[in-house]
């Protein structure tokens, strides 16, 4: 238990880089947590409510947050292809420049520095305690789609053909390209 419970001080002292005081570079934390998460989610998440759940926020701050980096021009708004009354929120040519100067860096470079078979274990080890603290607790977190269990792939019998892939959640189909992106439905497989 000794271990476990140093472990989680650790992570404690990291999540300080990511939750901090005031702003850097301009941005607060939150918002930067949204530029990132914007960054790299699927067209399913990149809506004003996936946010609000992505960042632990209410709607009324997500909408706070989006104004902040649509001023800014980090972000923009377009309304839904499909869904007239939906809103799509994308990152800008400005917005993927600016997270460049993202305060996570000091913990990415440290993380990317370590070998490929390191950096598996540790992400793995990560996402087993999310998991297993979201089983304890009911309810799920972001992840990239190719862990969900809504993710259908559909591979030819020609195996030198690309899978095609589709979310059973959204009846949609998913480029290849989308599989490792976050979703805020995701749902991985219980044993």
């Amino acid at each position: 238990m000794h271990l476990a419970r140093e472990a989680i001080e650790l992570l404690g002292q990291m999540a300080r880089i990511l939750w901090f005081e005031g702003a850097k570079h301009g941005l607060r934390d939150r918002e930067w947590m949204a530029l990132r998460f914007l960054s790299r989610a699927n067209r399913f998440s990149r809506t004003p409510s996936a946010l609000a759940s992505y960042v632990g926020t209410t709607r009324g701050t997500a909408s706070f947050v989006i104004g902040e980096l649509e001023r800014l021009g980090y972000i923009e708004r377009k309304r839904s292809a499909t869904d007239k009354r939906s809103v799509l929120l994308s990152v800008t040519q400005q917005g993927k420049k600016f997270l460049v100067r993202d305060p996570i860096s000091v913990l990415l470079e440290p993380i990317a520095i370590l070998d490929d078979d390191a950096k598996t274990r540790f992400r793995d080890t990560l996402r087993h305690v999310l998991d297993q603290a979201d089983a304890a607790e009911q309810r799920h977190h972001t992840d990239v789609c190719k862990r969900c269990i809504f993710l259908r792939e559909d591979r030819t019998t020609d195996s030198k053909t690309a899978a095609e892939f589709s979310c059973r959640l959204f009846r949609a189909p998913i480029a290849e390209a989308e599989v490792d992106l976050l979703c805020t439905s995701f749902e991985h497989h219980r044993q």
